[in-house]
């Protein structure tokens, strides 16, 4: 214990496959990341702790750099923390870094942008790929042209309602900005990066889903921008499988050191 008990706020950086989870969010069925975590915690420190993340993932959806933090008295250093909650994960959970913080810092409420990956493969992929790309079996290769020139159109600030799925919830806030929406292509693998100031429910998801209905020509770029413009989710834009995308990183200000 640290002297005089006094809580310090941690900062973890965290990867997961969540091919077996229910998503990140604490669930009924103790199947959320967070309730693994949580459990080690509780074990590690004799009481309840409590984690927030810097936002939910879907059931079936993985991480690279998800970020959450807690409040806990340890006095070992943070070597020793790391390798103390380690301990009991299952090999689908990694901790990647463990950081002390300012009390002021909050893993969802401090971050100020995200990056996800999306992978897909046009066809088939080898059994230790396929669990994590979307394989999309077409006769015909997508239109990477029309793909691109979509993809500029999806760049920078817009109202994303028609590219979401909020389950008819009305949402007070829908714009966003995505400074970085990058697609590439390796033989039939596709690659997407989308980074922006915040995302919204499936967003991603329906991101790519949109895109590659471009790709197939049942939207065309300029159909993108009228839906995008009409503010309303429609059947034409469907959502990406949750296995392929990834959240890659979390970005915070400077003064509050990154991952």
């Amino acid at each position: 214990m640290s002297e005089g008990g006094a809580l310090t706020r941690w900062k973890v950086v965290c990867a997961y496959d969540g091919t077996h989870f229910s998503g990140w969010q604490s669930q009924t069925n103790g199947l959320g990341i967070q309730d693994c975590i949580e459990a080690r915690m509780t074990e590690l420190f004799k009481q309840p702790i409590r984690i927030h993340g810097s936002g939910r993932t879907d059931a079936g959806v993985h991480a690279n750099g998800q970020v959450f933090h807690c409040d806990a008295d340890w006095g070992h250093g943070t070597a020793k923390l790391k390798r103390a909650l380690a301990i009991g994960l299952p090999a689908t959970i990694q901790i990647k870094t463990v950081a002390s913080v300012s009390a002021d810092f909050h893993a969802r409420f401090s971050a100020c942008g995200k990056r996800y990956v999306y992978r897909m493969v046009e066809g088939d992929a080898d059994p230790f790929t396929r669990p994590y790309v979307w394989r999309f079996e077409r006769a015909d290769r997508l239109d990477l042209e029309a793909m691109q020139s979509a993809a500029n159109i999806l760049r920078g600030t817009h109202d994303f309602t028609a590219l979401s799925a909020n389950n008819g919830a009305e949402v007070l806030d829908a714009v966003r900005t995505i400074p970085r929406l990058d697609l590439t292509v390796k033989g039939r693998a596709l690659k997407f990066v989308f980074e922006a100031d915040g995302f919204l429910y499936k967003m991603v998801r329906s991101l790519v889903g949109a895109l590659v209905a471009v790709g197939e020509g049942r939207l065309t770029p300029a159909d993108l921008e009228r839906l995008i413009a009409g503010r309303k989710r429609t059947k034409d834009v469907p959502t990406a499988p949750a296995h392929g995308l990834f959240l890659d990183r979390v970005f915070y200000p400077p003064q509050v050191r990154s991952p």
